[in-house]
């Protein structure tokens, strides 16, 4: 006679279950695993990519950086409306009407994070007129830090002790490496204000991790009754977001000198430019993946890692010299990167495989 337990489960049933559960959650980790891998690999190939571009090019035969923006963001749109045109089996009017159209209002909440990055920029800028380049450029890799604390308010995570460590270990290596490739000018800093230069980086943090968090919250967000109709899925969260930010870069480029007047719109637009807007293009569409199935702070790392990545591919391809100053921060950012994930080693002690946590939330 087979026994069963209080639910009435036999010790069988109850295992495949486990053993299915257990499947099931190796194969997430995977995937989000991957994701991360492929940011790493995105990040780095547009960095080079849009060095590649600017290397050695008159400024006369330069594109303009405003019109890339704005190019890159129709990109996206396109680029966005083709992957629900695909999973939608050719609905993608239908889907239009059915969240956007007949849901204006749940459409215009994309709009929050779009206007959050555009004060961001506008605070980067005044950041950078009023700060030397060190100073911008440490304070400013405080945004993982930012991060990590609005997805505690918004999202109620957790994170250890040794986590917050490796998070200002992350900004602080991050930093490291970009003042060792942008060594500061020592230009004349008679108008700098060095209070509103800090205000204006660390409001800029803050609207950045706003920005992430709150989309975050909406591409996970779940119906709370079944018998509602589904959410937007990934790629209508995209279209909507790239249609925003199409509107606001279409402004901006309005009100900002263009970089060679009188020229075509795709003025300097090679090849390779090309390519540069498909890596953003496609980046907004990994990012978007990453912060769905993983999180923001994840992302923080995952750029970390990128910038350590590209760094050595630039010495590889254009000859970059490194120095000390990026072996130090390098070794600070891969450190931090896997103490994020993996307890600290203790000697003497049978390390318990129970707990250890997970680099990737469920």
């Amino acid at each position: 006679m087979v026994s069963r337990n209080n639910s009435g489960k036999t010790p069988l049933s109850v295992a495949s279950g486990a053993a299915e559960s257990s499947k099931n959650n190796t194969s997430a980790y995977s995937f989000k695993l991957l994701l991360l891998i492929m940011m790493v690999l995105q990040n780095s190939s547009t960095v080079l990519v849009g060095r590649f571009t600017r290397a050695g090019v008159p400024e006369s035969e330069l594109y303009d950086v405003n019109h890339l923006i704005v190019v890159t963001e129709l990109s996206k749109l396109i680029l966005a409306a083709l992957f629900e045109f695909h999973t939608t089996s050719g609905n993608l009017m239908a889907s239009l009407h059915q969240h956007v159209f007949q849901k204006p209002m749940d459409a215009l909440i994309i709009m929050v994070p779009s206007l959050l990055y555009l004060v961001q920029n506008t605070l980067l800028y005044v950041a950078f007129s009023n700060l030397t380049a060190p100073i911008f450029q440490v304070t400013y890799q405080g945004k993982l830090v930012t991060t990590a604390i609005v997805s505690v308010l918004m999202l109620q995570r957790r994170y250890s002790v040794q986590q917050w460590v490796c998070l200002v270990g992350l900004s602080l290596g991050v930093a490291v490496v970009v003042l060792g490739e942008k060594k500061s000018s020592g230009g004349d800093d008679t108008h700098q204000n060095l209070f509103v230069g800090l205000s204006a980086v660390t409001v800029a943090c803050f609207c950045s991790a706003l920005a992430g968090v709150y989309f975050e919250k909406v591409l996970k967000k779940v119906s709370s009754d079944a018998t509602q109709e589904p959410q937007a899925s990934l790629w209508m969260r995209n279209i909507q977001m790239a249609f925003f930010c199409c509107i606001i870069a279409l402004l901006q480029s309005c009100f900002q000198k263009p970089a060679n007047p009188g020229m075509p719109y795709l003025h300097g637009f090679s090849a390779w430019a090309w390519i540069l807007v498909m890596l953003q293009a496609g980046g907004g569409m990994l990012v978007a993946a990453v912060i769905k199935y993983a999180d923001n702070v994840l992302k923080g790392l995952a750029t970390g890692v990128s910038v350590v990545v590209s760094s050595v591919l630039s010495m590889i391809l254009f000859g970059t010299p490194l120095g000390m100053q990026f072996n130090m921060g390098a070794v600070v950012i891969l450190a931090s990167v896997y103490f994020f994930s993996n307890p600290l080693p203790t000697f003497g002690k049978i390390k318990d495989d129970t707990e250890s946590k997970d680099l990737l939330p469920k």
